[in-house]
Parts: structure tokens; sequence; C-alpha cells
């Protein structure tokens, strides 16, 4: 009996040992594939980190390229006299870009890509202007060469005559001057609920602009622009060429506009809406929104962004 005691003492121990030992195992095992696991999260961090990178350095050369061509339109024009407001006001926003400090995310890096895609279409718009500006001044040199008659008789009988036509037509242009009323101005979530007036950006999907053009049978029938600008508190006016804004002239200057439509008015009510989708948080404040047709401001509203 006494022998068997020793021998079951030694049986257990040994058991204990072999738990240890699997206990240890198990241990190791488990470190090392949380250290491989680790590496390859590591890894791929590292990866993504680069391609951003790089990525970023493709946007800073696009920046760059397009500041360039900007440039180039902004001095060809001015050659010409023509209005550089807007290509100044392009460009700008690309060199402030160019010089942030800021590591952009992928998401922002792919929002100025379409931005940079949509001043594109301002370039090709921009090269027209100057071949008409080219067309029209080689035209007054022309016409300058030819002229025979006393330049001073001619002169004031042009100045006469467009006073005379500019008179004229002011009364007729303030007769034909079409009118908004019933302007509304709505937040729309991502369920379609809208909120008139005073909203949160949360509750802005996107803004709803309605109103309706009065009847006017003094108006010419025919095609029209009916232009619309969102003003923020800081007096600039929101505008994203991407979805369809860009520029037009108001009392010579030119100028920004957030939407267009382009209608038949046949002097008849007619009603229209307009949904701009945003894109981010607008800052908190008073905004203005001002309607425009054939270089007259026709109606105004405002709205707040708490």
């Amino acid at each position: 009996m006494s022998t068997n005691i020793p021998e079951e003492k030694s049986s257990r121990n040994g058991k204990g040992k072999n738990i240890l030992i699997i206990v240890l195992l198990l241990l190791v095992i488990f470190s090392g594939i949380k250290l491989y696991f680790d590496s390859v999260d590591k890894s791929q961090k590292t990866e993504e980190i680069l391609i951003l990178s790089e990525e970023n350095n493709d946007l800073n050369l696009r920046i760059d390229s397009m500041a360039y061509q900007l440039d180039l339109r902004i001095n060809e024009i001015k050659k010409l006299g023509g209005n550089v407001d807007s290509l100044v006001v392009l460009k700008e926003q690309l060199l402030a870009e160019r010089n942030t400090d800021r590591n952009r995310s992928a998401a922002e890096i792919n929002e100025l890509n379409k931005k940079i895609d949509g001043f594109s279409g301002v370039l090709v718009e921009k090269d027209t202007e100057i071949e008409k500006l080219k067309q029209v001044n080689q035209q007054l040199f022309t016409e300058n060469q030819d002229l025979k008659t006393s330049k001073a008789e001619i002169e004031d009988s042009i100045v006469q005559l467009n006073l005379k036509q500019d008179k004229l037509e002011e009364k007729v242009n303030i007769a034909q001057k079409l009118h908004a009323e019933n302007i509304s101005v709505a937040a729309v979530n991502s369920r379609g609920k809208e909120r008139e007036g005073s909203f949160r950006n949360r509750h802005l999907e996107k803004l709803k602009i309605s109103f309706d053009l009065t009847e006017n049978n003094v108006a010419e029938p025919g095609s029209r622009d009916i232009f619309v600008q969102v003003v923020a508190p800081n007096n600039q006016v929101i505008f994203d060429i991407a979805k369809g804004s860009g520029t037009f002239s108001i009392d010579g200057r030119e100028e920004f506009y957030t939407a267009k439509q382009a209608i038949l008015y046949d002097n008849s009510k007619k009603s229209l809406i307009y949904l701009y989708q945003k894109e981010t948080d607008y800052p908190e404040g008073i905004y203005e929104v001002k309607i425009y047709s054939e270089g007259f401001n026709i109606g105004n509203e405002s709205f707040e962004i708490k």
C-alpha cells in the first residue's frame, strides 16, 4: 500500500507538467498568429499610406497644370479686353487647395479630381470666348482702317443713336421684365420630408427652391434662361461646375450662378422648381436666394441654417 502512493504522486506530477507544456505551446502559437496578423495589418496600412501619398502627388500635379491653363486664359482674355473675374476666382481656389498643409482623405482627393474635371469645360468655354474676342478685335481694326468719313462726326452720331436706343430698350426691357412670386426655400431630407425657412444641416440633403413666374402680356414670348444664386453669409455664391453651375453677366460684370433652367415663356404664369444637392455641411447663418432673367433681378428670398 505504501509503494502505490509515490507512484500516484509521480503520475499526477507528470500530468501537470504535460498540461503546462500544452498551455505554453498554445500561448506560443497564439502569440505567433497575433504577430503575423499584426505584421499583415501594418503592411496593408503602409501600402494604403503610400497609395494615398501617390494620389496626393498626382492631384497636386493636376492642380498645378490646371492653374497654369487658367493663367494662360486669364492673360489672353485680359489682353483682348475681356472679363476674367470668374477665372481668377477658380485659380485662387486651386492655389489655396494646393498650398494647404493638411493631409487629404481619399474622399477629398476624389472630390477635387471631379472638380478639376469640371474645370476642363470652363477652359473650352473660355477658348471659344477668346476666339470671339479675337474676331471682334479684328473686325474693329478692319473697320477703323476703312474709315473715310470724319471720325468725330461718326462717333457723335453713334453716341446719340446709342443713347436713344438705350433709353428705348430700357423702357421696353422694364415693361417686359419677368417677376418671380411665391418664392419658397425648403430643406429636403433623405426621406423626402421638407422644412421651409429655417432648418439644420442634418435636415438638408437637397435644397429645394420653388417660385412662380407671373403673367406678363407685354413680354416677348420665347425661350428664357432663369438663373438662381444661393449666396452664403460670407457673400460668396454657392456653386459647383460639376453639378451645372456656371457664370452669367449682370450689369456688365461676370458672376457665378448656383443653378439654371431654360424655359419657354408664353406670357402665362409658370411654376419652376430647382433641386440642388448638398455635398458638405453649410455654415450657420442667413442665406440669400436671388433669381435673375435677362440681366434683371426678378425676385429674392432668404433662409437660415441653424
